[in-house]
């Protein structure tokens, strides 16, 4: 009887969650080596990233749907961190402060932070981040093999000097074999997307493309045909990383602001990433389980601290696995912990194979990625919602492009602000005029909160009472007021009295001004 229990156990793990983390290791593989790709970090940096994420981060979670690893949304800043500080290992310092404050935030339990961000400004940083993936992806897609194509700055590309001297160069370094496989790629993801055809989906899309790739490229060798990729344009990890791995320069830890910064960016980024994609996963569970975020934030923060200190990028819970996760029948995070084994078995006893993968075929997933995040149907989404969410999801996006992440998030926010005081000014009072047996009777209506923020336009409505009026001023709705606004009001009694204006308060509490102290 008492060993009843374990067996039944064990026989629904195998049943679900081993069979989930087969599944999720199996989109996992292709997505961790592709997101190191267009991080520019080191290809067994993602591997070890997804390997911690199963072995570490799901051990100490509470979500049981929730898988994490190498994200696609962290990938422009981890790129342009690792450029600017010029040393990977220096850029891990960055990963470990960013797992640092995660853990600060989580165990000062701070994880309604992602609340305060409004989704227009999120939707347009995952949106920016799409359209900087895709076109980072573009030149591997089509097999260029010579510097990098991409400047740093986005739009800088597009001016008429650098459009016609960069495309010159790129077509120099076209390949044929690439392009063809990034097409048919393409074509694959495509098909597997639509609805009619998911009864062909036996294996999970990436590894579709990626073993379609291989066999290509290996028909391609076979033949002697010009279509065969270069080395360089193949998978290249190392047979054993472990003896490759590079650690933090943990000297270097105060020589410059920007670890600390970059850091911290990457620690915001990978909060909000997390915190929606919990969001997502706990909307998805069958059985109702909701996410402890503090804890979440603890185990995101743990696992980034350590990515930092054994040489992976930063992570994050990712929906793409998770969503894949949950659809393929995990029970609990056993499913996850499975698939980091995997992940690890795969980089012990696989490597060779491993290193057979194009990386167009990588670029094609990535771009699919991108195309997620900033499809049409997002922008059209957003513009129908108005103005006060269009706004600030465009300029989001804009200023990203021109700048950097920190900057765009932002500048969209204070975007996101002004519109919220705006409406802020509009609801919380109103004026209203009538005219009674030859005199104007105007009405000020207060309710709701009415603080500071009304307290230019509330003066500039009493100022424009004429004289010989009435003026009721109608606080029966108010919820909260502020103390500038009752002294606004107390002031222009005074004014009211010098103007011949009859004034009416309801509800309405008087305040001593600063002309009456003195």
């Amino acid at each position: 009887m008492h060993l009843e229990r374990p067996f039944r156990y064990y026989k629904l793990m195998l049943r679900h969650d081993f069979t989930a983390g087969l599944t999720v290791f199996l989109v996992a593989l292709p997505l961790c080596l592709g997101i190191a790709l267009a991080s520019g970090a080191p290809l067994y940096a993602g591997l070890l990233s997804g390997i911690i994420g199963g072995l570490v981060v799901a051990v100490i979670s509470g979500s049981q749907l929730a898988v994490s690893g190498p994200a696609a949304g962290l990938s422009t800043i981890v790129a342009a961190s690792i450029a600017s500080l010029g040393d990977y290992r220096i850029f891990l310092l960055t990963v470990m402060i960013a797992g640092v404050f995660q853990i600060l935030l989580g165990v000062f339990k701070l994880g309604v932070i992602a609340s305060y961000f409004p989704s227009s400004v999120i939707r347009g940083m995952l949106a920016s981040i799409g359209i900087i993936l895709i076109s980072k992806q573009i030149p591997v897609a089509l097999g260029y093999n010579g510097a990098k194509f991409w400047t740093t700055d986005f739009f800088n590309n597009f001016s008429p000097e650098n459009l016609i001297q960069n495309f010159e160069i790129f077509n120099s370094h076209l390949t044929k074999g690439a392009v063809l496989i990034s097409l048919i790629s393409l074509g694959i993801l495509i098909f597997l997307k639509q609805p009619k055809f998911k009864k062909y989906n036996y294996i999970p899309a990436p590894l579709t493309v990626v073993l379609v790739g291989i066999l290509l490229n290996y028909i391609f060798t076979l033949l002697g045909s010009g279509f065969a990729l270069d080395a360089k344009q193949l998978v290249k990890i190392p047979n054993n990383i472990f003896e490759s791995i590079q650690f933090p320069e943990f000297s270097k830890i105060f020589s410059t602001a920007e670890i600390w910064k970059d850091g911290l960016v990457i620690g915001i980024l990978a909060t909000l990433e997390t915190l929606l994609c919990i969001e997502a996963m706990d909307k998805l569970d069958k059985h109702n389980r909701i996410t402890p975020v503090n804890r979440e934030l603890v185990a995101q923060g743990a696992g980034n601290f350590l990515c930092g200190l054994f040489g992976a990028i930063p992570l994050t819970a990712v929906v793409v696995r998770g969503a894949a996760n949950n659809d393929a029948g995990a029970k609990t995070k056993q499913s996850a912990v499975i698939h980091g084994i995997l992940l690890l078995l795969s980089v012990l006893l696989i490597p060779f194979i491993i290193n057979k993968i194009p990386y167009a075929s990588l670029a094609a997933i990535l771009i699919m990625t991108g195309f997620a995040l900033t499809k049409p149907q997002i922008f059209l989404k957003n513009f129908k919602l108005g103005l006060d969410q269009f706004i600030p999801f465009i300029v989001t996006i804009v200023v990203v492009l021109m700048t950097d992440l920190l900057i765009g998030v932002s500048i969209g926010l204070l975007f996101s602000i002004y519109y919220i005081v705006r409406h802020n000014f509009k609801e919380n009072y109103e004026m209203t005029k009538q005219h009674f047996q030859g005199l104007d009777s105007y009405k000020l209506k207060l309710h709701g909160n009415v603080t500071f923020l009304n307290k230019v336009n509330i003066k500039n409505s009493l100022e424009k009472v004429p004289p010989y009026s009435v003026l009721t001023i109608d606080g029966t709705d108010i919820h909260f007021i502020d103390f500038d606004i009752l002294e606004i009001i107390s002031e222009f009694k005074s004014k009211a009295h010098d103007r011949h204006i009859e004034l009416h308060l309801i509800n309405i509490e008087l305040v001593e001004t600063i002309a009456e102290r003195h």
